[in-house]
């Protein structure tokens, strides 16, 4: 771990608290494993355009370096390892990693799982294609810190996916009074509404870090179908962003 970082002792706190779930499907995790598909949809979109990779071929990611940083159990690193990426799987919990570990041998996967921070790995000069940064920006101390250590992580040319939830009073019906205390999806307390970071907001982050934004989509929650979609113009909670870093 760096002795120089952006973690948040209390977020990691909440987060070990909740390792063991990380593949319950009915789960505290329940809405990632529900808004996965359209997330992989939107991560796996992406990397194939940017760099030229047919999704309709095997192992189409093979050769490319691949950073989930955040990353939990694992859930979006297994679908790259099977996509045939090279993958490291960072988090700042201590407990993630065991048993993100543990699912991928079940799996039959390699991934790379380390128990670090973006710092930590920037100060290591290790570099990525890809760095995929989702649903961890708004639980850091210091955002314009964790970006900038994001951006030297990636190579030149590489891609930053990057999701989180807006800040509105949208927002903090749906993601902290829905999701907590309604439906019960998420422990009270997983977020904190004044930590939440509008669409433009990350992109001037991005930009001082040394990003070019490129696009933003929005995930949009149906509670009629009780399913998870992609959106160009809805972006009021959660939603995704990609920035490149100049060649």
């Amino acid at each position: 771990m760096s002795a120089t970082n952006t973690v948040d002792p209390e977020e990691i706190a909440k987060f070990e608290a909740m390792a063991a779930e990380w593949w319950d499907l009915n789960g505290k995790f329940k809405p990632l494993h529900m808004m996965n598909p359209v997330r992989l949809d939107y991560v796996t979109s992406q990397i194939a355009a940017e760099f030229g990779r047919d999704l309709r071929k095997p192992k189409p990611f093979k050769g490319i370096r691949i950073l989930d940083i955040g990353c939990g159990g694992g859930l979006l690193c297994e679908p790259m390892a099977r996509l045939g990426a090279t993958v490291v799987g960072a988090d700042a919990a201590e407990r993630n990693i065991p048993v993100a570990q543990i699912h991928a041998a079940q799996s039959g996967l390699d991934i790379d799982y380390r128990h670090t921070t973006a710092e930590a790995l920037a100060e290591a000069d290790e570099q990525f294609n890809v760095v995929l940064n989702m649903e961890v920006v708004e639980h850091v101390a210091d955002p314009q810190g964790y970006l900038n250590a994001c951006q030297k992580l990636m190579k030149p040319g590489g891609l930053h996916l990057c999701s989180t939830i807006n800040r509105n009073p949208k927002s903090f019906a749906m993601a902290i009074v829905g999701a907590e205390y309604v439906m019960r999806w998420l422990p009270k307390g997983t977020h904190e509404w004044k930590k939440f970071i509008t669409p433009n907001e990350l992109f001037a982050l991005m930009e001082n870090a040394g990003m070019m934004p490129v696009d933003r989509k929005g995930y949009v929650f149906n509670f009629a179908t009780f399913t998870w979609s992609i959106s160009d113009r809805d972006l009021s909670v959660n939603y995704v962003t990609t920035s490149t870093k100049p060649a």
